[in-house]
This record gives structure tokens, sequence and C-alpha cells, in this order.
């Protein structure tokens, strides 16, 4: 279908680590560990990919032990452009206990200097120029390095090149990218009220604030409720869309399904009723598993079904 930049900065490798029980200063022993290439923006590639598109991966990967992301890219079918720096791609653990609670050590990643950032960033200009992507996606935390204010940086130089960038981080990183206006933006409910500077306990500040944002010059403003479904304020009109009921396994990797997969709706100029539907039973998919939103399920067509879809104002539900 399209081709598709995707930018992480801060990627890292998972260490997926079951144990009985977690006992703090104790010798503990565990049932599996799994080491894998993760983050925002290779899940976000991964389901882009399998929607149909070409996916260009970059940002940051340590020099020393890029061999996972070397062969998750292979294995899905994504070129692989991230610039590699000296020393190591930071890792995440994470500690799952059999009662269902999970604790994250998360590492701060690579140090990037201003030098690696204006490489990146010239690396970045050159492909939207040259292979002229549909979209860049530039998605995840920052590395110690790069300011909030080299993010906004990046953001307005990628959209000097006329090509719609859509944005998916959060904290001071998120407030500056908003202030350069994007061309999409997904916060969550607690993320889109910092902004805004007040609660969004009700739909009606719910839809008040998304329309701001769109107001503030956000084409696409994406407002991710979680449970509770996706508000889309766009050109396209006002949507909201309420998931069906899954049982939930993990919520990793189900806001950038989300993310991913409206992007597609976008690019393949699909009815915004259809596109959110699409993307909001995709993210359902992804609940129910560790890991992105598979299309092609057996029963996706079932949670479509299911997922409700109302213009904002209208009482009426789009069904599919």
């Amino acid at each position: 279908m399209a081709h598709v930049l995707v930018v992480t900065l801060n990627p890292a490798l998972d260490l997926s680590i079951q144990l009985p029980r977690l006992e703090p200063g104790a010798v503990n022993r565990t049932r599996s560990s799994h080491l894998a290439a993760a983050g925002k923006g290779l899940n976000v590639a991964q389901v882009l990919v399998a929607l149909g598109h070409r996916v260009t991966l970059s940002g940051f990967l340590g020099a020393d032990n890029d061999t996972a992301f070397v062969q998750a890219c292979r294995r899905d079918g994504i070129e692989d452009a991230s610039l590699r720096l000296p020393g190591e791609t930071r890792i995440n653990a994470k500690l799952a206990e059999d009662d269902g609670r999970v604790t994250d050590v998360n590492g701060p990643g690579l140090e990037v200097s201003e030098a690696a950032l204006a490489e990146l960033t010239e690396a970045l200009v050159a492909c939207c120029e040259t292979a002229a992507p549909s979209a860049v996606v530039v998605t995840g935390s920052l590395p110690p390095g790069v300011s909030p204010a080299a993010l906004a940086r990046l953001v307005e130089t990628l959209k000097a090149s006329g090509i719609p960038v859509w944005v998916d981080t959060s904290g001071p990183a998120l407030t500056a990218a908003l202030a350069v206006a994007p061309h999409a933006a997904k916060p969550n409910e607690q993320e889109l009220a910092e902004w805004a500077g007040g609660p969004l306990d009700d739909p009606a500040s719910q839809l008040d604030a998304a329309r701001r944002l769109h107001a503030a010059g956000v084409e696409e403003s994406i407002l991710s409720l979680g449970a509770a479904g996706t508000l889309w304020v766009s050109r396209r009109g006002e949507w909201r869309a309420i998931p069906p009921s899954v049982q939930v396994k993990s919520t990793v990797g189900a806001g950038d399904t989300l993310l991913a997969a409206l992007l597609h709706g976008v690019i393949a100029d699909q009815a915004p009723q259809d596109a959110l539907r699409q993307a909001t039973a995709l993210a359902a998919e992804a609940v129910r598993h560790v890991g992105v939103g598979n299309p092609h399920v057996e029963d996706f067509q079932q949670l479509l079904q299911q997922t409700r879809v109302t213009r904002c104002g209208d009482t009426r539900q789009e069904g599919a």
C-alpha cells in the first residue's frame, strides 16, 4: 500500500521474567525468561506491516547488542535504518508473578550527542525527500541527551518536508511536541488533561479537550481512553468508539496498535467510522495476549461487529 517512516529514539530490549513470587532482597528463581526486541516504534512498525504497508524503522540502536532488532526487522519485513551508536541498547526488565502483579524496571537508554541527533535528523530528512513516505511516526520516550525542545525541533524539521508527522510520546516530550502542532497526536486521558489544564472526567470535557487540541493545529486529535474506547476529532468529524468486551491479558502494545491502525485507515482514505472501528477493534484484539494486535485472527470480523462507533452529537450508533 504505502510507505511509512517510523522513528523511535529510545528503543529497548525487553527481558520478560516469569516467577512464582518476587521476594525483594532474596534469591529468586524464575519459571522462564525471554529477551526480545521491543518498544513503541517496533510495535507500530509490526502493525503497519501486518496491514500491508512498507515500513522503514529508524532511530538509535546500541551497536553492541542490536542482534535482536536485526532479527525482528528481518522476520517482519521491516527496513532497518536505525543509526548505530557505541554501547548497548537499554534493557527493560518485566517481572511477572503468578498472582498477575508485574514489576517494570526500565533503563534510561543510550546517551545521544548533539552530533548523533543531527546525523539522524539529516538521514530522516533525506528519506522524506527521496522516498516520500505517506507519513512519519515519531514515537516513544526520549533517551538521555535528547531534550523535549530537541524533539520539538525534530518534529518541526520533519513537518517542513511536507510529510504528515504523527507523534505518540508522553510527559514534557508530549507537551513540547504539541506546541509545534504535529499532524496527529494520541494522548491518553491523563496526558490530555495535563495539556488542557483540568480533569477529563466525563464525555463532555473529553470532547472539549480533543476539540481544543484539534483547534491548536493537531489535525488528527486522538484521545485514547483504554477500556472506555477512543475519541477522534479531525476534519472528518468527531467520532467516539467503544471496544468490545474482551478478557485482558496485557495492555502493552494496545495504544501502539490503535495508532498504527488508525494511520492505516487515514492513508487508505477509509470512511472515518470504518477507520476508527478497525483501529479500536484491533487494539481490543491486542489486549487479549502479549504483543500487538493481529488483524488476521479468525474472529476479527466478530470484534469489528462488536465495536460501537458513534458520531459525537448523534445518538445513532454506526454498525459494522
